[in-house]
This record gives structure tokens, sequence and C-alpha cells, in this order.
């Protein structure tokens, strides 16, 4: 099945949602990311056992970083769904893409960038 979402969403796969670090998420943001989003196993459902809630806990945690720093924090989101979701995916990638549109271009700039 093709899956149809907004072209501006890059994806990186890893072998699990815990293996995302918080270095990840802030290194995306200040690289002038406008928004970053986890999807992660569904809660009680992990391969690897508890690395959707370690991801989650990263995110939070990112959250109220970037708040910290006045960045919005709703630029970085974790959601939790099943390999069989592709259209759940794709019905998530449309949704952050609206919300990060909603919220306008990321405050951060990269240091390179004119």
């Amino acid at each position: 099945m093709r899956l149809s979402y907004p072209s501006n969403v890059k994806v990186i796969q890893v072998p699990c949602s815990g293996r995302v670090d918080i270095i990840h998420l802030l290194k995306a943001i200040e690289d002038g990311a406008d928004g970053v989003y986890v999807a992660g196993c569904l809660e009680g459902e992990c391969h690897f056992l508890t690395g959707n809630f370690k991801a989650k806990k990263r995110v939070q945690y990112v959250k109220k970083v970037l708040e910290e720093l006045g960045i919005e924090p709703e630029r970085v989101e974790m959601f939790n769904l099943s390999a069989g979701e592709g259209p759940r995916f794709a019905e998530i990638a449309t949704e952050m893409t609206e919300r990060i549109r909603e919220l306008g271009p990321s405050p951060v700039k990269p240091q390179n960038a004119a």
C-alpha cells in the first residue's frame, strides 16, 4: 500500500523509538526543523519492552526545555501506533504538518544560514 503524507516530512527509521535521544530531538530543532515527532510502538507492545516509555520521557523533557527557551513545546510530539497502522502514520504526519504550519517557522535559525 502506498501511503500519502506531506513531502516535507523526513522519516528517519531507528530500530526502536527508545534509541531516539534528547540530543537528536534538540539537534533537529537547532538545525532548523520547524517540528519533530517520534512515532513509537503502542504502550505495552514494545519489542524492546520499555523503549517507547523512554522515548516518551525524552520527548516530554525536550518539550520542557523548549518551553524554558521560549519556543513552543508543541513543535515536538510523541505518537504511539503499531507498525501495521500505515494510514494512521500518514494521518499523524498530516496533523503535525498542519500544527507546525499554524505555529509558523521555527524561531531557531541554523548558524550557517544567510
